[in-house]
């Protein structure tokens, strides 16, 4: 016996990953329905060998449904997921709304899959944002041997990560600097993206952090250590697809980079690229449809006592979204429902 799985939010780009990975990872479903407004009705979805027509969000009924898979914006989701959770239905969240909140477990199966345990408080887990969940994957084993004391982190986060009208206007505005009169304007962004690098993702807060930065260092804290100290800085990149990152740790116990990379290399979810030669790391363009974190440039900081450095590459559609609520799913079946 298996799982009726609602994908909320279908058509878009996430939820055709999420789609596409329940099917990859062969999740035991027994009945799947693909969930759209009003407008999308009728889309055909692939999902393995079989096509899914997408039905109507605002009329669909959660009862005997078992879980959720929400890809949508907040505002719909702060209508939707209390309804499905009402109806019985554990909602797994990719927006913003439910991840600061001290009842809703925030959840990275490699770091933190305990926490699933809590969703019963109000039948919600939270994913995080896509540039947090790939860096804790990263930071969770160098944690249990060393304890991480502090981190600084630099993003290069691609145009999918605000949605198809971003990767739409980087294609445009790409193509419109090469033929005369066919300039595009920033639409989506504030300025041009293409061949670019735009230090702002989402909106300024008073502190002149931007709400990306501030994601992180939350959400880290919640994930993986109240305790650990960060500071982030997120800038969008002219790249369609994968998240980069430029990480530094300081430790509170020594950590040579050569055991860093023994460490990483053994931990779940992570592939280490390293190997100190023109072409031996990983970039953006090969991550893209994978599912690992990928971990390059490991070396020591000796500007202080206990430092490393190195840099993080991730698909944003698959591990930063997708990937990570279809292994929720698999965790809560495995630890809580128990079916399949």
């Amino acid at each position: 016996m298996g799982y009726k799985v609602v994908v909320v939010g279908a058509t878009g780009n996430v939820g055709k990953e999420m789609l596409s990975i329940l099917a990859e990872r062969e999740f035991p479903v027994d009945e799947i329905v693909a969930l759209a407004s009003r407008k999308s009705l009728g889309t055909e979805l692939s999902f393995g060998d079989r096509t899914l027509k997408t039905k109507d969000l605002d009329t669909f009924d959660f009862t005997g449904w078992d879980i959720a898979l929400f890809a949508i914006g907040s505002d719909a989701t702060k209508i939707y997921a209390p309804r499905a959770a009402a109806s019985g239905c554990v909602v797994i969240d990719n927006s913003s709304l439910y991840r600061y909140d001290h009842d809703v477990p925030l959840v990275v199966p490699e770091v933190n899959a305990e926490a699933v345990d809590g969703y019963k408080k109000r039948m919600i887990i939270a994913n995080p944002n896509c540039s947090t969940a790939q860096m804790v994957v990263a930071l969770k084993p160098l944690h249990d041997r060393a304890k991480i004391k502090r981190v600084v982190v630099s993003t290069y986060q691609s145009v999918s990560g605000t949605g198809k009208e971003a990767m739409d206007e980087l294609w445009n505005q790409t193509k419109g600097l090469f033929v005369i009169g066919q300039d595009v304007a920033p639409s989506v962004y504030p300025k041009q993206i293409a061949f670019n690098v735009i230090p702002h993702i989402d909106v300024f807060l008073d502190s002149g952090d931007t709400k990306e930065e501030w994601k992180m260092v939350a959400e880290t804290k919640k994930i993986l250590d109240s305790s650990i100290k960060v500071s982030a800085t997120c800038v969008r990149v002219p790249v369609f697809v994968g998240h980069s990152e430029s990480i530094n740790i300081e430790t509170e116990d020594f950590l040579d980079w050569e055991e860093a990379t023994e460490i990483l290399r053994e931990a779940p979810g992570v592939l280490v690229i390293d190997k100190r030669e023109a072409g031996g790391y990983m970039t953006p363009v090969e991550a893209a449809g994978e599912d690992a974190t990928y971990v390059s440039r490991i070396r020591q900081d000796n500007t202080i006592e206990n430092g490393l450095n190195f840099w993080c590459v991730s698909d944003n559609l698959r591990k930063g979204a997708a990937l990570n609520a279809v292994q929720i799913a698999e965790v809560l079946g495995k630890r809580c429902l128990k079916k399949g």
